[in-house]
């Protein structure tokens, strides 16, 4: 019977490869669309491989631990004459990936495995500001970076020894050497990924504003109400009714232009295992308070278990983060990449509130809202509007 390969699928717009963390079926084993194949981890979350039809699986090349680009042919599956051809009747395997020979070592069958090291998804991450030594790499430096895995924002914590204060190679070996003799551990998947999206969000001009806002009312109408929303919820929805309102601050600027996101979609920070992972909420600024309970439940658990679908974690015009729940007070997190805003809460705390009619201090629940902008696309007045706009509205829950 004829083969089709099982391919690595693109599992999200920006993912562009994933690791075997689990397999799920043996040579021989009879699959069917709805089967799971496989386990793979991306960086933001683990996911299934499906096959595209009913088969047999013919053979399984795919190995637990290993990274594979999108595309990569994983096994391959015996199928129906017209299966085949609707799917299309190769089995043969992907290119296999990239590779860079470290230096001393000839590309020949004596050539030891783990003497092989995978190029890099990403390069030319942004230098850091005040980062000496970094403004320029030699090629020869480059070389030895790439056969280590580092960055040049590595490389800002290491003093210059070459002209101008920039960073020689040997300069690099002595900074190693010094930091053999530290406790080391790996650095996971997630918290490379997070230390990466930092970076691109760090080359852009950030500023945050705050307010304090009165949680009293808040508080009381999620007493009475049934489901009963979170705090962090409320604060999504009334972000979204007010960029509803006006898309601008949450807009990108490419070029000479402000692209404004065609729907008010707000992503949330679930705390995951050694990172953060955004699940996004759709449209939320069209759907009533109550109505979104469910939805962000589900998403929480989602994430929590780091089993988002792709269409769960990309494309959201804001996020909002619930850092009150660490117990702080303040904070200035920082916008993802693709986004110009983060909105987040802190923890609530009674405060004394001076009330005019009585003439005297009562005691509020209040908290700090922070507002985290790109400073290219709104200035501090707009960010101020839209916070008192955010606060007002959760004052008056009920109209949300």
């Amino acid at each position: 019977m004829p083969l089709i390969p099982i391919i690595m699928p693109q599992l999200g717009e920006s993912i562009a490869e994933a690791t075997v963390v689990n397999i799920r079926t043996q040579v021989g084993d009879l699959v069917n669309s709805e089967s799971d194949i496989l386990d793979v981890e991306t960086n933001k979350a683990v996911m299934s491989v499906n096959v595209p039809c009913s088969g047999k699986i013919a053979s399984l090349t795919a190995e637990v631990g290993h990274s594979y680009p999108v595309g990569t042919a994983l096994g391959a599956l015996e199928v129906t004459a017209e299966d085949a051809q609707r799917h299309g009747n190769s089995a043969t395997p992907a290119p296999e990936p990239e590779v860079e020979i470290p230096a001393g070592k000839t590309n020949d069958a004596t050539v030891k495995k783990e003497d092989i090291q995978v190029a890099p998804t990403v390069r030319g991450l942004p230098v850091p500001a005040k980062a000496q030594g970094a403004s320029f790499i030699s090629p020869r430096l480059k070389a030895r970076m790439l056969e280590l895995g580092l960055r040049a924002s590595d490389l800002s914590g290491i003093p210059g020894s070459g002209s101008g204060g920039r960073v020689t190679v040997d300069d690099l070996e002595k900074y190693l050497a010094g930091l053999s003799k530290n406790r080391t551990t790996p650095a996971s998947r997630m918290r490379i990924a997070v230390a990466d999206a930092m970076r691109r969000s760090w080359t852009r001009p950030l500023a945050t504003v705050g307010l304090y806002v009165n949680l009293d009312p808040l508080l009381a109408h999620r007493k009475i109400s049934q489901p009963k929303p979170g705090p962090t919820l409320y604060v999504i929805r009334a972000l979204a009714v007010a960029l509803g309102e006006d898309s601008i601050a949450a807009g990108r600027l490419v070029g000479a232009n402000i692209i404004h996101p065609n729907s008010i979609d707000i992503g949330f920070a679930v705390e995951a295992a050694d990172g953060v992972l955004v699940p996004v909420i759709r449209n939320v600024d069209q759907v009533a308070l109550k109505d979104l309970v469910e939805e962000y439940s589900r998403l929480v658990e989602l994430a929590r278990s780091r089993r988002l679908p792709p269409d769960t974690f990309e494309n959201s015009a804001a996020t909002v983060t619930n850092f009150g729940t660490f117990g702080l007070t303040w904070a200035t997190p920082i916008p993802l990449p693709e986004q110009s805003l983060l909105l987040g809460l802190g923890a609530g705390r009674k405060a004394p509130h001076w009330d005019e009619e009585i003439e005297d201090f009562l005691p509020i629940t209040e908290a700090e809202l922070t507002l985290s902008f790109d400073h290219r696309v709104i200035d501090g007045g707009a960010a101020g509007k839209l916070l008192t706009r955010v606060a007002s509205l959760l004052i008056t829950p009920e109209a949300l």
